[in-house]
Formats: structure tokens, sequence, C-alpha cells
């Protein structure tokens, strides 16, 4: 990130737009279930109001230093973290109940490795499992800000065919002011269990 993107996104004025309108509208009616994977938290913002709404919660960071940081701050509340690629989990199959990402999808640096990331949360995703997120619209302001950041916007009209590709199912897709959120599902009654599960590595608008 350049500088005043990686201020902006520790800053008081983005920390209560999360908390008060992104959050609250990405997860709005979305079954949690009982342990998360949270994709992405950075500083970790959201994990803090995510960890006060969730039984359990883990937490998934490529940066190596925003992990340690991010460990030690939450470590006492019983939230894990670790540091790695979202486009290749540290984890087994069907290992959560649900996966969220936030505002993470366009600095995923291709198409490619964002389709790899969508596979890779619907490999640890148990069957019924949520997949949740939420990302910015393309736009000018979106350019500006990440001048020497990687920016690979996500148009929202086609992430459902994405989604689905992968094997999602239940897609949907909701558009807001400058930013859209979505929610998939893996299908019930496919995979192994979370304690069986061997292999680390293995639509609709409103």
């Amino acid at each position: 990130m350049n500088g005043f993107h990686r201020w902006y996104c520790r800053s008081s004025g983005w920390k209560k737009k999360l908390e008060t309108e992104i959050l609250p509208w990405a997860l709005e009616g979305v079954e949690m279930g009982d342990h998360v994977l949270e994709v992405g938290p950075g500083p970790g913002l959201t994990t803090d109001w995510l960890g006060g709404r969730v039984i359990a919660l883990t937490c998934l960071e490529l940066d190596s230093e925003l992990a340690r940081s991010l460990a030690q701050r939450t470590a006492a509340r019983g939230i894990r973290v670790h540091c790695g690629n979202g486009t290749h989990m540290p984890y087994r199959d069907c290992s959560f109940s649900a996966l969220v990402l936030f505002t993470v999808l366009h600095h995923v640096p291709s198409a490619a490795l964002q389709n790899r990331l969508f596979a890779e949360a619907h490999r640890v995703l148990r069957p019924g499992g949520n997949f949740v997120g939420v990302d910015s619209m393309p736009s000018l302001w979106m350019t500006l800000f990440h001048i020497s950041d990687t920016l690979v916007p996500v148009d929202p009209t086609h992430l459902p065919d994405r989604l689905q590709s992968v094997g999602f199912q239940e897609i949907k897709i909701g558009l807001g002011r400058g930013r859209f959120r979505f929610s998939a599902q893996r299908p019930k009654g496919l995979g192994r269990s979370d304690d069986e599960g061997s292999s680390r590595h293995g639509s609709s608008t409103s």
C-alpha cells in the first residue's frame, strides 16, 4: 500500500464507516455459524468488530508484520491469526462455517488469482458454509487512491459466473454507493466433515 492508503485503513474515519455502514450491510441476513475465517484483515479494524459477534474467529493475513501485530493484540480474546496467502490457504478441507473478506479482492493481483481464492474459499468451507464479502466498485477515485498499489477491480456483474464456476450456489449480489456485497454458499451435503478433512491444499441480485 502507498502511505496514504495505509494511513486511511487505520483511521478513525474508516473504522466508523466500517462499523456503522459497510460491515452491517455486508453481513445482513447471513448465517455465520460456529467458526469464521477472515481473509485479509490488514490492521484488524474488521477483526475487532467481528470478534464480538461470532463464536470463533480465525484470520489469515498475507503481510507478516500486520499478522504478527494483530495476533499479539487479539490473543487474549481467543482470536487465531495466521500469516499466509488466500490463494493457497493452510487449512484442511471443510474447516469453516463461513469465510469473509472485506475490501480485499481488488488487492489480489490478477483475475486468475482471484479465481484461485474463490476456489480455496469453496474448499475450506463446510457444506452449507457461506462465503461473504464486500468490495469497492471501479472508479476514478479508486484508481487515484491506489497509485503505486495493486488494483485489480472486480466487476460485480461477472462475479456470479466466476463463483459458480468453482462450485458455489445461492449467489447474491447487492449494489451500494461505490461498493458491492456478495454472498455464496457451498452446496449442502457435499464434502467431508471438519474432522474427516484430510487435504491441506488440495443467482440473484438484492
